[in-house]
């Protein structure tokens, strides 16, 4: 079979667990449909009430959950999108998938995300805000002096690109430096799911989610579940080892270049985490630019991921 006949079919497959998945959540009485008596075999909804539901015949559904994601117009979108309540992230994720499976997939496409100089430059001017740009395979391919010392216990390998999914889920470490591992752990699984509906013939991203589905089993659990969600706005809570405990509100902006995300962390006025960050900068600018966080050091405008 040809590398692009597979990747057709893997995206059939993704089209069709998430259809699944999206389904077997929610029961007869959330969507406002009479329960009669006896047991149900199937979890969730029905394929023939999704599509009363939808407003849609139950063939053309049952064909559109086995992947065939031929003329599915808006509306039709729509009215899927009502009856399995999807959210808005949910609902682009689909159309990123039925986009992908009438796409003719290129042979060996892979992005090469570079940071460009005026990014760059951008992230350099702020000072008591710690910055760094993440690609959607989670790689991150800039930051200033804070970011990089925040992020710097991430680095194990100065001459690879970080990866904070590969970190969270393969790094023991992470479980000390993420307060709240399990969330982080979702978050990361979930980004790397709305990536892979975007750009699913992306190798760089294929080769980093088959190592992380090879060597983890938590990252297994969650990737099963076909959930996604897209860069918002919380708060990171960190445990660095120079400074201690962070709590750090994050919000995020994309970039003019696809599919790169600017991420911003600051805390509170006058709280100790406040008081943290200013020793983190201060021990940040005190070491030798030998002994400073390695943390997308490795990227520059004029070079080439090496990733």
């Amino acid at each position: 079979m040809s590398d692009r006949k597979q990747a057709r079919m893997e995206v059939r497959e993704q089209i069709r667990e998430f259809l699944t998945t999206r389904r077997a959540r929610v029961s007869p009485e959330q969507a406002g449909l009479p329960v009669l008596g006896g047991s149900r075999r199937v979890k969730g909804l029905r394929r023939e009430e999704v599509a009363t539901l939808a407003g849609i015949s139950v063939e053309y559904y049952i064909r559109l959950e086995r992947g065939d994601a031929t003329g599915v117009s808006e509306s039709v979108l729509d009215g899927i999108h009502h009856a399995l309540q999807l959210t808005d992230v949910e609902r682009a994720h689909l159309r990123d998938l039925l986009d992908a499976g009438r796409a003719r997939p290129a042979a060996g496409l892979t992005s090469r995300p570079q940071l460009r100089a005026p990014v760059q430059r951008i992230l350099d001017s702020m000072t008591t805000t710690a910055a760094l740009v993440f690609t959607g395979r989670l790689d991150i391919i800039g930051a200033n002096a804070l970011g990089r010392a925040l992020y710097g216990p991430m680095s194990s390998a100065p001459v690879r690109t970080v990866n904070t999914a590969r970190f969270a889920f393969l790094d023991p470490a992470a479980r000390t430096f993420w307060r709240d591992w399990d969330r982080i752990a979702d978050d990361s699984a979930e980004l790397l799911r709305t990536e892979a509906g975007r750009t699913p013939y992306d190798t760089k991203l294929i080769a980093l989610i088959g190592e992380l589905s090879t060597r983890s089993q938590e990252f297994r659990v969650r990737w099963a579940r076909h959930n996604v969600r897209s860069y918002a706005t919380g708060v990171k809570r960190i445990h660095h080892p120079v400074v201690g405990d962070l709590d750090l509100a994050y919000e995020s902006t994309k970039l003019a270049d696809p599919g790169q995300m600017l991420i911003m962390y600051t805390p509170e006025p006058d709280s100790p985490s406040e008081d943290a960050l200013r020793m983190l900068a201060s021990w940040a600018a005190s070491k030798p630019d030998a002994d400073k966080p390695h943390v997308a050091d490795d990227i520059h405008p004029s070079r080439t991921d090496t990733s």
